[in-house]
């Protein structure tokens, strides 16, 4: 089985989500259609390493938002559950002040559909995909369970899209908002352009 999404359009849903501190039962990524969207999953609700997670979006979040970017986090969770995780204050090991989508995908469908289901603990993985306007997912990556993502670098490829999409050119390795970018030339090559 081919688990590589990308250029693929996103698998669509329609969930339970919990947002700002309540339950919308017809969530779908349908509502966030011509935006760039963060979607990522993540274990449980109420573990060790996924709040430290949420809590380093909710602290970007102005940033993903000023980019014109929805985050959207998923767990195997019922929405009673991250309702639960949201209206428990961080210091005990909630997620108090997390405001974006948090969707429940209890029967692990969405899960499966992504590719990042690990069927033996019956949890996802740390799975991230970067969504274009058109529903396209441009970047995914999979992290094992005790592996925490960055948050920064879900930013930066972010910033690498949209650079790529405004001006045509891409982005070499570590690119950073404002670094030099290269162009292709009519031979297949690259060379540098600032």
């Amino acid at each position: 089985m081919n688990t590589l999404l990308i250029g693929k359009k996103a698998p669509n849903f329609k969930a339970a989500a919990v947002a700002n501190g309540k339950i919308n039962e017809d969530f779908s990524l349908d509502l966030f259609s011509g935006k760039y969207v963060v979607f990522f999953f993540y274990p449980l609700d109420f573990t060790f390493v996924c709040p430290t997670e949420l809590h380093a979006f909710q602290a970007k979040l102005k940033e993903f938002e000023a980019r014109g970017a929805q985050v959207i986090g998923c767990s195997v969770d019922s929405a009673f559950s991250h309702l639960a995780w949201v209206n428990t204050p961080k210091n005990r090991g909630g997620i108090e002040g997390v405001t974006y989508p948090l969707v429940a995908d209890l029967n692990k469908n969405i899960a499966r559909d992504y590719h990042v289901l690990n069927e033996e603990a019956g949890v996802a993985f740390r799975g991230l995909f970067l969504i274009d306007k058109e529903g396209v997912i441009r970047h995914q990556l999979v992290n094992d369970l005790p592996l925490g993502r960055s948050v920064d670098e879900a930013l930066r490829l972010l910033d690498a899209l949209i650079f790529h999409e405004e001006n045509g050119e891409v982005c070499p390795a570590n690119w950073q908002k404002g670094e030099k970018s290269m162009t292709p030339n009519q031979e297949g090559l690259t060379a540098y352009f600032g």
